[in-house]
């Protein structure tokens, strides 16, 4: 496979939009005195209490059927609708498995107990004297992508399939320093996280990484959690699989082993192809996917385009993401404008002039720990059919003469 570095944004433009037809703009029809928008002819609305989308926009998440059980199911966000790194809190996705409990932060208590020497109960006034800390991360269902496993590929949008990831701003007190105030017995090594919702989900996360790296989120991109993330509290454990960020969090017990809660052993198990089946697998894999131009979308005839995508990993940082026109023959490198933060989502671009002729669009992302995305076919080795929990394989897009841009494996 060949490899090429990305063009300089600039001089591409320069080049591309140099060419008849190929600029995305149109000739001034009046001079620039007489250039009036209508809203310049009347005021405007007033103030409002809470800020909303404009009434011209239409971006909302994607809701998926129900499931069997009242509240189980989920929405997607819309990845192809959304620019930048930060997902809207109203447009982050949702998985619930028994609905979203209405809960009184006035009377919410959290506690935690098990091997500690001194059980600990706190309010939520308890908890808001605690010295905060604020990081970027992306949270991520452990089923997202999953559509990608099965015969036939789905003719969805980029959100459609891969929407079950959303980034933020998440602020809230470190978990470390509640459990050292606990005080952990010697024989504590794992912790069970429950949550208040009719389900009680609840999943066993190690001691060592739980208290260097979870926090117990409050905030979210700067105003208190949504009822559908969790509020008033929720574990935030960052790149680990979006179901141990348990939600409506209440209580944590120390314990000297896993749980095996049903939330882990019925499922979030990845099925071998041996009849065997891998448990606890808590790290999101290095992934990418572009996001425009993609499936459902239609072209609007050769010309200069961006290809744009989002690419992430429970690993760290993304250190390079590639793009190939070809369906994977040939490989160049994606510029990411930045920031590239460690476990979040990270943009990248590029200026790409189409011909109008037939092309596959791929991305490949690789991390900081030199984990790099496979192709759908590596990824579906080691598994069975079943399986779909985790999957990272690369996602290509085909765009036909006609304009249109469909899901296939390639």
């Amino acid at each position: 496979m060949t490899k090429k570095s990305a063009p300089s944004r600039r001089k591409f433009l320069k080049t591309a939009l140099a060419g008849a037809g190929a600029a995305a703009a149109v000739p001034l029809s009046v001079k620039a005195d007489d250039y009036i928008e209508p809203s310049m002819t009347k005021p405007g609305k007033g103030f409002t209490p809470y800020g909303m989308p404009s009434g011209h926009e239409d971006v909302k998440r994607l809701l998926r059927p129900p499931g069997n059980f009242p509240g189980t199911g989920g929405s997607l966000s819309p990845l192809e609708s959304l620019e930048g790194i930060i997902t809207p809190s109203g447009l982050h996705y949702e998985r619930h498995h028994n609905g979203i409990p209405d809960i009184d932060p006035k009377t919410h208590r959290f506690m935690i107990h098990g091997l500690v020497k001194t059980p600990l109960e706190f309010s939520m006034d308890d908890l808001m004297r605690y010295p905060r800390i604020s990081r970027i991360h992306f949270v991520e269902c452990g089923g997202n992508s999953g559509a990608n496993a099965g015969p036939q590929p789905p003719q969805l949008s980029a959100g459609g399939i891969h929407g079950l990831v959303s980034c933020s701003e998440w602020t809230g007190v470190e978990l470390g320093m509640l459990l050292d105030e606990a005080g952990v017995q010697p024989e504590g090594n794992w912790i069970l996280a429950e949550s208040a919702d009719a389900a009680s989900l609840s999943r066993s996360v190690p001691l060592k990484e739980a208290r260097e790296q979870g926090i117990l989120a409050l905030y979210q991109n700067g105003e208190r959690l949504r009822p559908e993330q969790g509020y008033p509290m929720r574990l935030l454990m960052p790149g680990w699989e979006g179901n141990l960020q348990v939600k409506w969090l209440h209580r944590i017990k120390v314990t000297d082993g896993p749980t095996m809660a049903k939330d882990e052993t019925s499922k979030y198990s990845q099925s071998l192809k041996d009849g065997k089946a891998n448990q606890f697998n808590f790290i999101q894999p290095v992934k990418s996917v572009i996001t425009r131009p993609s499936g459902t979308m239609t072209m609007n005839g050769p010309g200069y385009y961006e290809i744009s995508g989002l690419a992430w990993s429970g690993h760290g940082k993304i250190t390079r993401v590639e793009v190939s026109l070809d369906g994977g023959a040939t490989w160049t490198d994606a510029e990411m404008p930045g920031p590239v933060l460690s476990k979040a989502l990270t943009r990248f671009r590029l200026p790409w002039q189409w011909d109008g002729k037939p092309v596959v669009l791929q991305s490949r992302s690789t991390d900081e720990a030199g984990h790099v995305q496979p192709t759908r076919a590596k990824w579906k080795e080691p598994y069975s059919n079943a399986q779909f929990y985790q999957y990272n394989g690369i996602q290509s897009w085909q765009i036909g003469a006609d304009n249109t841009v469909k899901n296939i494996y390639a």
